[in-house]
């Protein structure tokens, strides 16, 4: 057979909710050629080859929603493009990236594909595409592909790119709250929850609210000992030293065993517990001084380490730590036996995606070994027992077992420390009994302490954690929202967008807008160029100082970048006229038939990310925005410059909201209830000429404000001052009307 390929012609990066799906996803068109002709079920060996190479494919439910659907496709036969779908997904899925969402769809050129995937992070995804198209062309070609080492390349980039999984437990909280989450870091883990003055940051374990002189006095330990010991917190005796011989003398004058660490290091670096000889004390220091600016010498606190995690003032987690050891055979060497009893444990590995780490072993497990007179080169008697570390991960979960007063002592640690998220290190037997009991104390309060211990124990129930986090970030009743007026639609979007964030601006709100004309903030205008874009209502939403947003988005936005925020207040669809926007850069026509429907769920986009509790205001007077009415996940606001336009009277007669105009006034209306507002005539932006389409504007901003919860003397005042103000009389008209009749170029 004639080898195949697949050509990739352009890529969108849709970068929030488009026609295809809500989360960010990356939209290629691919070439796949002469394999247009060549269903799957026509190339020899294809199934057999791929489901061998990918059998997590079996997963795959495709349409027919059963395990095993993808194959079966696959079998009926299907075509590249589709086929190159699924494999990215799985892809992705095999580098640690969560399950996505895949669509494929042809073009009205013969061959020729829009492919959509999610797209988690950028380079990843593309990576994965990239990989996934090598794979199924070797596969349709007959060809060897080395997956092993595909898949190794794919995770390093997802490690290095993605969400951590601490940012990552927490952002998934977020998300099952329904609040918005934006990364500020396009590899690293400071992320935004929330929009505007509603917003909270976190990275990693750390917030907005975890004080800077905290996480300082948390790095020095023997402050750290010294406040908390003050409130009667149990610690052990120790102090810092500036040499070994100093060291020596500390720990003759404590008493042995001592423990010798740095005082800021972390990750349990540079630090030697039971030490029982001075010339172990001299070994220890100057590694220890290597990892930290200091070094301390403690007494050594009889019992097992563990680690609590407390969140807002309570404990939400804690994990147990344990010796590790390996037993001879009397022919394995120390570390041959590490490597297949210990390390083989699929759970240690060297990403943070492993909640166990690979044990090896560094100076602290040689002097270990030391004093059993062994090295790694050794071979130990059989059934020796040999221990390599004393402290070892925290793999088993304890939180049940925690004494209520050991609780509360952890808690107090963090809140003398000033950390709103902490890690407290505790030494004792038995955590279920008061630390007083046992002679436990707490040796160390750590400021962004790592979540993975507790969102995947070795040993024991995940601890939901993210939750914690993100409970004592937000109270119940908040969202992280701030209300977001979305316009969309063929014409008017900028003086509908101006008008309502002017109303918004006198109900004394600090306002952002995005739109043709601009940025604002407040009265003020931040940028000249068009703002209309993705890029210009994120800047609103990374704003603090923004109390409302309005946002313009045209199809060429909702298509080629997606929208810049993942849900809205309200929702507006001005018109929807084919002949308006040229969208033929995407393949959409005007022209009827499926690509019709296409075309027209480029503005359903802006209906669809309406809130529950949201509105969609869309015209009643044309009857493809109209229609938009049932897919609204919350209520509709119908405006019409026709009183007696059909959909209007239906609504109404349902009981619910319309705006329209009637005997040359604008009226509210609620079933057979209305609310006379104002004269078309009290309205300085519709001018003598009172253009419908003018009209249509304005009433659409009122319905908007209405749906805001604007009271009506400040909706009426709005539509009332808001031409004085106007320096272009024209600026509620449509651009293409903008222009005086007569007009012509100098």
């Amino acid at each position: 057979m004639k080898k195949q390929d697949i050509i990739f012609l352009k890529q969108f990066s849709l970068r929030g909710p488009s026609i295809w799906t809500y989360p960010p996803s990356l939209e290629t068109w691919i070439d796949i050629g002469e394999l247009e002709d060549l269903p799957s079920n026509k190339i020899p060996g294809l199934h057999e080859r791929l489901a061998a190479w990918l059998p997590g494919l079996v997963e795959h439910r495709c349409n027919y929603d059963e395990r095993g659907g993808f194959l079966r496709r696959l079998q009926e036969g299907t075509w590249a493009g589709h086929i190159l779908e699924h494999i990215t997904l799985e892809l992705m899925s095999l580098a640690g990236l969560p399950d996505g969402f895949g669509r494929t769809r042809e073009t009205t050129t013969r061959g020729v594909y829009k492919l959509i995937v999610s797209d988690f992070h950028g380079e990843c995804t593309r990576l994965a595409l990239d990989t996934g198209r090598e794979l199924l062309l070797a596969a349709i070609n007959d060809e060897a592909f080395d997956l092993d080492a595909a898949i190794k390349v794919l995770r390093r980039r997802v490690d290095r790119k993605y969400l951590g999984p601490s940012t990552a437990a927490i952002v998934n909280a977020a998300e099952a709250r329904k609040i918005p989450h934006i990364r500020l870091l396009d590899d690293g883990n400071l992320v935004q929850l929330g929009y505007g003055a509603a917003m909270r940051r976190i990275w990693t374990a750390e917030t907005d609210a975890t004080s800077a002189i905290a996480e300082t006095i948390s790095r020095d330990k023997d402050l750290t000992k010294e406040l908390i010991s003050s409130v009667g917190v149990p610690v052990p005796e120790g102090r810092e030293v500036d040499s070994a011989d100093d060291a020596v003398d500390a720990a003759e004058d404590i008493g042995y065993p001592v423990v010798v660490k740095p005082t800021d290091g972390n990750h349990g670096r540079g630090v030697f517990i039971d030490l029982v000889t001075p010339e172990a004390v001299r070994k220890a220091y100057p590694i220890a001084a290597e990892e930290g600016s200091g070094v301390l010498v403690e007494r050594s606190i009889q019992g097992i380490e563990h680690r609590l995690l407390v969140v807002g003032g309570k404990l939400v987690a804690a994990n147990r730590s344990d010796l590790i050891t390996v037993s001879g055979d009397g022919k394995s060497t120390v570390q041959q036996l590490i490597d297949s009893q210990i390390n083989i444990d699929p759970r240690r590995g060297e990403t943070e995606l492993h909640p166990l780490s690979i044990i090896r072993i560094d100076t602290a497990a040689k002097i270990e070994l030391e004093r059993q007179g062994l090295t790694g080169d050794s071979i130990p008697a059989a059934d020796r027992e040999v221990l390599i570390q004393r402290n070892a991960n925290h793999a088993f979960d304890c939180t049940d077992d925690v004494h209520p007063e050991t609780a509360a002592v952890a808690a107090l640690a963090a809140r003398v420390v000033g950390l709103d998220i902490a890690g407290i290190d505790l030494v004792c037997q038995d955590v279920s009994k008061p630390l007083a009991e046992q002679g436990g104390a707490i040796v160390e309060v750590n400021a962004g302490p790592s979540l993975l211990m507790h969102i995947k124990p070795g040993i024991g129930k995940p601890r939901p954690v993210g939750q914690a986090i993100v409970d004592n970030l937000f109270a119940e009743s908040e969202s992280g929202r701030v209300p977001i007026v979305g316009i969309s639609g063929s014409r008017g979007k900028t003086p509908v967008a101006r008008l309502v964030a002017h109303m918004l601006h006198l109900s004394g709100k600090q306002v952002g807008l995005a739109c043709s004309d601009g940025l604002y903030l407040g009265r003020r205008q931040v940028q000249k160029n068009d703002a209309a874009n993705w890029t210009g209502g994120r800047r609103l939403l990374l704003n603090r100082a923004v109390e409302a947003a309005v946002i313009e988005n045209g199809g060429k936005v909702i298509l080629g970048e997606g929208l810049a925020y993942d849900r809205c207040s309200v929702g507006v669809v001005t018109n929807v006229l084919p002949a308006v926007e040229d969208l033929s850069q995407w393949d959409i026509q005007p022209t009827g038939g499926e690509y019709y429907t296409t075309w027209r769920s480029t503005y359903r986009t802006q209906v669809d990310v309406v809130l529950k509790s949201g509105y969609a205001v869309l015209n009643a007077c044309d009857p493809q925005a109209a229609d938009f009415a049932e897919l609204c996940d919350g209520e509709v606001i119908l405006f019409a410059t026709d009183p007696d336009c059909p959909a209007l009277d239906a609504h109404l007669q349902a009981g619910k909201r319309g705006v329209y105009v009637s005997e040359s006034r604008i009226y509210l209306g609620t079933g057979q209830d209305e609310i006379r507002l104002c004269r078309l005539g009290d309205v300085p932006a519709i001018g003598k000429a009172k253009r419908p389409e003018t009209i249509a504007n304005v009433l659409a901003a009122v319905a908007a404000g209405w749906a805001l919860g604007l009271t009506q003397d400040v909706i009426v005042t709005g539509i009332k001052t808001y031409g004085l103000e106007l320096a272009d009389p024209f600026a509620l008209l449509p651009r293409r009307a903008r222009k005086p009749a007569g007009a012509g170029r100098n």
